[in-house]
């Protein structure tokens, strides 16, 4: 049985958000207040559509976006724990889960040459229009009260181990690897034998923290992060197992 490891991406798999990465695009690196402060909440893919319809109309093009994209640091560790699942890729089945684009996405795993390495990304559908400008559509719909209205990771999750289970693979682990308050949904399908490993110091460690301080019931362990090579560590655990 393999092991499934299903990753975010913004701060986690990239040290950026590439969302607000990309308005240093715009001129002076700045959206205009009027557009800065129309985000609502739950509405982010909105909110960028809006964004990039603004670098649209300022001249800004796929080739610039490219360029700053994929000018984007990895985290720390990362491009070595990339290369481990390959190596071991008869071991792990790898997924992304992410409230970015398939735009950014692809350019970046295509830059670095890690497109390989996963079988499935599961983001909000992004393309170029005829005028050159980026449109950003919801990943979904989904009547999850916790999530952003576009996209609910943990629906998502489910989904993809009933179609695999279907198929008759059946995971001996589930890994989830995230950062942000929209990984604790995900994190809260995962049984026993799976693991959630949280960023270090970032929102989805310091809320686990908390639900473990209350004694919430939790059936998961929990392995936190600052590198991807401490996530090499604990998969070889795994694997000899």
């Amino acid at each position: 049985m393999k092991i499934l490891l299903a990753f975010d991406f913004d701060n986690t798999i990239i040290d950026e958000n590439s969302d607000t990465w990309i308005i240093q695009c715009a001129p002076e690196k700045k959206l205009p207040n009027d557009l800065q402060n129309s985000y609502k909440k739950g509405f982010w893919t909105e909110f960028m559509g809006r964004v990039f319809k603004y670098l649209g109309d300022q001249g800004i093009r796929e080739e610039e976006m490219k360029r700053a994209v994929t000018s984007m640091s990895f985290t720390p560790g990362m491009v070595e724990l990339f290369n481990f699942i390959r190596k071991n890729k008869d071991k792990f089945d790898c997924i992304i889960i992410s409230d970015s684009n398939s735009v950014f996405i692809d350019w970046v795993l295509e830059a670095a040459v890690f497109l390989d390495v996963f079988d499935k990304v599961f983001t909000n559908p992004a393309a170029f229009d005829g005028n050159g400008y980026l449109i950003v559509e919801n990943y979904h719909a989904h009547s999850c009260k916790r999530c952003p209205k576009n996209l609910c990771k943990n629906v998502v999750l489910e989904e993809f181990i009933d179609k695999q289970l279907k198929q008759g693979v059946n995971y001996a682990h589930i890994v989830y690897i995230g950062d942000g308050g929209n990984d604790l949904c995900p994190v809260t399908f995962l049984k026993k034998n799976d693991i959630a490993m949280p960023r270090r110091g970032y929102t989805l460690q310091k809320t686990l923290t908390m639900m473990s301080q209350n004694l919430e019931p939790m059936e998961y362990s929990v392995e936190t992060w600052s590198s991807g090579v401490e996530i090499i560590s604990h998969l070889q655990f795994l694997i000899k197992e």
